[in-house]
């Protein structure tokens, strides 16, 4: 199962104390300075299954500095720690407010840093004190406790209730392979797909149902990849008795856990046209859109239907202005 929530702690290494030497016959201080701790770093990653590797493993610590040697040498610097999390990962840490995302996979974010290496006793002397036999021992990294929260990062969302279509239509329409079963909950992660001739991303997001706000079923641990799409293609399954239910409800998630969601450009999607008569069909139309205009109709078994489907989310999301 995807992990896109963990909590753990870091610690940045230490750094390395310093040394207390002199040279031979009675020579003067030669004491190295300690090395400085290893930071630790974010950096993205197209593996969305990155946090798996926090499953079991819920600390990590950078590597200490070296301490100082004789004869003036310094110890070595601690090797930073790279710690790999999905493009899309935002980051709490200490309990406070989200403070970052992870972007891209080439910026890395530091999370912590090293202690600095301690003085050795050469930094010590002085002219009243020739020959000191005091060093420094190198400070503490720092630790955190960090809070890492996946949130994908996709041109456009299929949301709507269990067993709405919105596998189906995922993997007719990318070459995606999720699971794909008549009973709720069939999706008990978000999935994800490429368009292969716009290269759009579609994100298959868990059904949701009346109080998933609240945290029933499985929708609230999913809703928050929503708020990374572009476009909502609201799915809805025409063979119901009351489609505009059904629109209702999911829209009423949304607006008890961020309203600013309702804000979103929204598709409306009948799927399985291909179970319901012209007539029904039309009638279900009409209903939708005296709640959103933008409705369209596609059945997994009409390739034009499909076809067409992809047309439709290249012009919407070409016509997305940026935020």
């Amino acid at each position: 199962m995807l992990v896109d929530d963990v909590i753990i702690s870091v610690k940045a290494g230490d750094g390395g104390n310093g040394a207390v030497a002199f040279f031979p016959n009675k020579g003067g201080p030669a004491g190295g300075n300690g090395g400085k701790g290893g930071d630790i770093y974010l950096i993205g990653s197209s593996d969305i299954e990155a946090l798996s590797q926090f499953k079991f493993k819920k600390s990590l610590q950078a590597q200490n500095g070296e301490g100082g040697g004789r004869s003036h040498k310094d110890g070595l610097k601690g090797k930073d720690l790279y710690i790999k999390v999905p493009v899309g990962t935002r980051i709490s840490v200490d309990n406070s407010k989200w403070i970052y995302e992870i972007q891209d996979t080439k910026t890395p974010f530091l999370l912590t840093k090293g202690g600095i290496g301690g003085r050795g006793n050469d930094e010590f002397k002085s002219s009243t004190n020739q020959a000191p036999r005091i060093a420094e021992n190198g400070k503490p990294g720092q630790e955190k406790i960090v809070h890492l929260q996946l949130r994908l990062i996709a041109n456009i969302g299929f949301i709507g209730l269990p067993n709405a279509g919105k596998s189906s239509l995922l993997a007719s329409l990318t070459n995606a392979s999720p699971k794909i079963a008549d009973y709720p909950f069939t999706t008990l992660e978000p999935n994800l797909g490429v368009i292969p001739e716009s290269k759009i991303i579609l994100a298959d997001i868990p059904g949701l149902i009346e109080g998933a706000s609240r945290g029933r079923g499985l929708g609230i641990k999913f809703l928050k990849h929503i708020e990374k799409t572009q476009l909502l293609a609201h799915c809805i399954d025409v063979t119901i008795d009351n489609p505009v239910d059904a629109y209702t409800t999911v829209r009423a998630e949304f607006e008890k856990y961020n309203p600013k969601l309702l804000e979103k450009k929204e598709i409306i999607i009948l799927t399985k046209t291909d179970l319901i008569d012209k007539t029904e069909l039309k009638k279900k139309i009409k209903l939708l859109q005296k709640r959103n205009k933008s409705v369209e109709t596609v059945s997994i078994l009409d390739d034009e239907s499909l076809k067409e489907l992809k047309l439709i989310f290249e012009q919407a999301i070409h016509n997305i202005t940026p935020d």
